[in-house]
């Protein structure tokens, strides 16, 4: 089943462009209709307001945030208008700690949420509770697209993050429907379990799914030559000029994503290419 729904989400008005020309050409690609949500954000946390504010500075930030939003909606509508696409367009304002909330509650009904990459220069805080607000709430898939790459509806190589988890499986499945229209796809095993019923066949068995379903997939085994595994994947993305990359999301809790970093942040931080991610 191809998509149907693409679900965007509009922070910061620098980040539109891009978010807009992503999703808008998956949407293209498959038919599909597309939701764009506008937010202005209330960055004040109300519980640790400083002493002594009164409601006229509590609703001065509201006005802000609200004045926002509707600036920011302007400005999607004007690029929608210039697409062929089918959308639509709400915008609205969330506080910093519920926003993730918000976008859970559309994410559920989507199909693919896109998003800017959450992490990098002058990226606003609430990127990363969008995220997660549509992978965990929203049980929704999400691709994070950096600002400099050129949108496509379907990527011609793609490099799927395997390791035989849960999250992983279920990328691939949501991932499914760009799979099929790829010229390449690399599924990459790093260091391989040396015991178990697939060690001598890493990977064999979803490359004979993929296979069933029409995608020229091939199995690439690397060994763990950098200190991080998205280290590994990265440069293999770059080895073989993938155009994206899929791969499960958050396999420790989060809390331990958290504090030690994991895959998942490594990977959003440095990766290039957009990433394909499900939990």
């Amino acid at each position: 089943m191809g998509y149907k729904t693409i679900l965007a989400v509009v922070t910061d008005a620098s980040l539109i462009k891009t978010t807009i020309d992503h999703a808008g050409a998956v949407a293209d690609g498959c038919g599909a209709h597309l939701d764009v949500l506008c937010f202005g954000v209330d960055r004040t946390q109300s519980g640790y307001y400083y002493a002594g504010a009164n409601a006229m500075i509590l609703q001065e930030t509201l006005s802000r945030a609200t004045e926002e939003g509707e600036a920011l909606a302007a400005s999607a509508r004007a690029a929608l208008e210039q697409r062929d696409t089918r959308w639509s367009l709400e915008s609205g304002v969330a506080q910093l700690v519920d926003i993730g909330r918000h976008v859970a509650g559309r994410a559920r009904f989507s199909d693919l949420v896109v998003l800017p990459k959450p992490y990098g220069k002058d990226r606003g805080v609430e990127l990363e509770p969008v995220v997660e607000g549509a992978l965990f709430e929203g049980q929704a898939p999400v691709m994070t697209v950096p600002q400099a790459v050129m949108p496509t509806a379907t990527p011609s190589r793609v490099v799927i993050g395997w390791n035989e988890g849960a999250e992983a499986l279920r990328a691939v499945r949501a991932a499914m429907p760009m799979l099929i229209g790829a010229e390449k796809v690399h599924v990459v095993v790093i260091d391989p379990p040396q015991h178990g019923p697939n060690r001598s066949d890493p990977g064999g068995m979803l490359s004979q799914y993929l296979a069933r379903h029409g995608v020229k997939a091939e199995i690439d085994v690397l060994s763990r030559t950098m200190p991080r595994v998205s280290d590994v994947l990265c440069r293999h993305a770059q080895d073989v000029d993938a155009d994206m990359i899929v791969m499960g999301a958050y396999g420790h809790s989060r809390f331990r994503e958290a504090i030690l970093g994991g895959a998942t942040r490594n990977m959003l931080e440095q990766a290039v290419i957009p990433v394909f991610m499900a939990h």
